[in-house]
């Protein structure tokens, strides 16, 4: 891989991530988004003469090369997750997420991510890792929307929900130079793994992926500029139907459908 994807030391990476979590607290929060969202799956190759032809479009904001953590949220029998891949007109996803490995502090997201008509929207709420278990068993948050939390309460208290699978991966995000709402996403070195189902618990896991591929997202509200669709076409760059939790459940999780222990929802420990 060039440059964008460098390998870091571990204290290096560590620093950086302190750096993003406080930069992200201190940051205006956008808590709900309606955008249309796009995927491709590259070879090493194509991401390079790709990200090169970037130039004159795009930069790097301002958090670089970061680790995004998942924990995805489903049934004993993975219910939600065999939904969203038999193709329906609506599907959802519930995950909670961090911009590093936190701590008892840092803040992270519970967040709702559906998908109706190829239109995504994504509701979360923002708090303090330590208060995570309480909002996930129903306490309401102070100085967060209320309607958020109520769509997510509703979910949780509807089904039977256990933290099933941890996705973590290391992302470059760019925006337009002339639209900053127009967004791209690299992501590589997709991981997952079933046990220690808690963020602080970091990055580690076994690879999604059996080769390295870069993972592009096209994140825009209205309609994509020509140049970009002129660009994959030049490089004979195709749509991908692909979702990290999706590929690592019928690649990995599918044929045993382990089971969590009984109960109704199971947070992280604290």
């Amino acid at each position: 891989m060039m440059a964008l994807f460098p390998e870091q030391p571990a204290g290096c990476r560590a620093e950086k991530e302190a750096i993003l979590m406080t930069n992200a607290q201190s940051a205006p929060l956008q808590l709900s988004f309606e955008r249309i969202e796009k995927k491709y799956l590259l070879t090493p190759a194509q991401f390079r003469l790709f990200f090169r032809a970037l130039t004159p479009y795009m930069k790097v904001d301002r958090y670089g090369l970061h680790t995004i953590q998942n924990i995805y949220y489903d049934t004993q029998d993975f219910a939600m997750i065999r939904h969203s891949l038999s193709g329906p007109v609506y599907k959802e996803k519930f995950r909670v997420r961090s911009y590093g490995t936190p701590d008892h502090a840092s803040q992270v997201f519970a967040e709702i991510k559906k998908k109706y008509r190829g239109v995504v929207y994504k509701r979360r709420a923002a708090l303090p890792c330590w208060q995570l278990p309480g909002f996930l068993n129903g306490c309401t948050l102070r100085d967060s929307d209320p309607q958020i939390q109520a769509e997510i309460h509703y979910l949780l208290e509807s089904r039977p929900l256990f933290p099933r699978c941890f996705i973590g991966y290391d992302r470059v995000a760019m925006y337009g130079i002339e639209d900053p709402s127009f967004r791209l996403t690299f992501d590589r070195n997709l991981r997952w793994r079933t046990e220690d189902l808690d963020l602080r618990a970091g990055s580690r896991g076994e690879p999604v992926l059996d080769e390295e591929r870069v993972v592009l997202e096209i994140k825009f509200s209205q309609s994509a500029p020509l140049w970009i669709s002129r660009l994959l076409s030049s490089l004979n760059i195709a749509p991908a139907h692909f979702s990290k939790y999706g590929c690592c459940f019928e690649k990995h999780l599918a044929g045993s459908l382990l089971l969590p222990p009984s109960g109704f929802i199971r947070p992280m420990a604290m």
